[in-house]
C-alpha cells in the first residue's frame, strides 16, 4: 500500500465525507463502539473543566464525552463533518465546535484534557513535532493526554504505531505514559503531565 509522504490535506477529508456522510461509520461500527467505550474507561479523571478533542468528525464520540467535561472545544477540518457534529450535539450548550487544521491552526484556551483519537497519523514527522509544541502550550499542569490509534495497515503518513510512538517521543520533557491499552485492532495511550503523582492508570 502506497503511503501519503506529507500530512493529508483538507480536501482528502471533503472528498470522503463528499461520497459518504459517514465515510468511517462511526455511527454504526462495532469497533468505533468498543474503542470509545475504552477511551472514556482509561480517562484518568471522572470529569473534566476544559477539554479539547482533535478531529471530532461527525460528533459520536464528541456526544459522549460531553457529559464528562465542564467546557468541550472539538475540531475538525471538514465542514460537512463539522455540520452534523452540530446537529447532533445541538443541544449540548457547553461544547463549541471549530473549523481548524492542526498543527497549523489551533484553538485559543487552556485545558485539563486533550484528546487526539485516530488523527496522528494523518500527519508526517515534522506536523507531529509541531503538534506536541501546540500542546505544550496549552495543557494545563496535571494535564491528560488521550491517544487512539487504529494499528492495521493505511496508506497515511504514519502508521498507528509510528504516530503514538513519536508523539511520546517529541512530548516526553513535559509528558510521562501513564497507561497503555493495545488490542488486536487499536492502541491506546494515556499521557498525563508530569506534575501528577503516580497513579494506577489504565494497563494493557
Amino acid at each position: 500500500m502506497s503511503r501519503h509522504a506529507h500530512s493529508l490535506p483538507s480536501s482528502y477529508f471533503d472528498e470522503r465525507y463528499a461520497a459518504d456522510p459517514d465515510p468511517w461509520q462511526f455511527e454504526t461500527s462495532d469497533y468505533e463502539r468498543a474503542k470509545y467505550a475504552a477511551t472514556l474507561d482509561a480517562l484518568p479523571r471522572d470529569r473534566y473543566s476544559s477539554a479539547l478533542e482533535v478531529g471530532c468528525s461527525i460528533g459520536v464520540l464528541t456526544e459522549a464525552l460531553a457529559r464528562r467535561c465542564d467546557a468541550l472545544v472539538s475540531l475538525d477540518l471538514a465542514e460537512r463533518a463539522l455540520a452534523r457534529a452540530r446537529e447532533r450535539c445541538r443541544d449540548l450548550s457547553h461544547v463549541r465546535f471549530e473549523l481548524t487544521q492542526v498543527p497549523g491552526q489551533w484553538p485559543e484556551g487552556a485545558f485539563d484534557l486533550i484528546l487526539l483519537s485516530e488523527v496522528v497519523y494523518y500527519l508526517d514527522a515534522g506536523d507531529v513535532a509541531r503538534l506536541a509544541k501546540r500542546v505544550h502550550g496549552c495543557l494545563r499542569p496535571g494535564g491528560d493526554v488521550v491517544l487512539v490509534h487504529w494499528t492495521g495497515e493505511t496508506h497515511y503518513p504514519l502508521t498507528g504505531d509510528e504516530a503514538a510512538d513519536r508523539f511520546i517521543e517529541e512530548t516526553r520533557a513535559f509528558l510521562r505514559v501513564f497507561g497503555q491499552n493495545r488490542t488486536d485492532e487499536y492502541r491506546l495511550d494515556v499521557l498525563v503531565h508530569g506534575t501528577k503523582p503516580e497513579g494506577d492508570g489504565p494497563s494493557g
